[in-house]
């Protein structure tokens, strides 16, 4: 699984934010990761230099395979809960994408047989 992070200018995309980000969408999306060929990460701080709540957005989309891509987004005051808010939104939508096309073939749910 390839992950592509992004910044608006308002946001230092320093490597070490970048490692942190891949870190945690690596291991938040752990179960996909023969499904999913990549994850475009994006941060932005909307209100930049004025002060204000909620105000740092992360979006992510995943390409999964054989899939039109998924797209989340969280706001949050700052980008570490933003992007892991983020990361959080997405592992519980693939999880509901992936799990109803599973269903559809006749596979076990997600976890097999008697998850719960």
């Amino acid at each position: 699984m390839q992950i592509q992070v992004s910044t608006n200018s308002s946001v230092d995309g320093s490597e070490g934010l970048t490692s942190e980000i891949e870190s945690t969408v690596s291991n938040t999306l752990s179960r996909f990761v023969d499904q999913i060929t990549r994850v475009e990460v994006h941060l932005a701080d909307e209100n930049a230099d004025k002060s204000g709540g909620g105000d740092k957005r992360c979006t992510m989309e995943a390409r999964v395979a054989g899939q039109q891509p998924v797209a989340v987004s969280h706001n949050a005051d700052s980008l570490e809960e933003a992007y892991a808010g983020a990361a959080d939104k997405l592992s519980n939508l693939l999880t509901s994408k992936l799990g109803k096309l599973d269903r559809r073939k006749g596979n076990q749910p997600m976890g097999g047989p008697g998850a719960s």
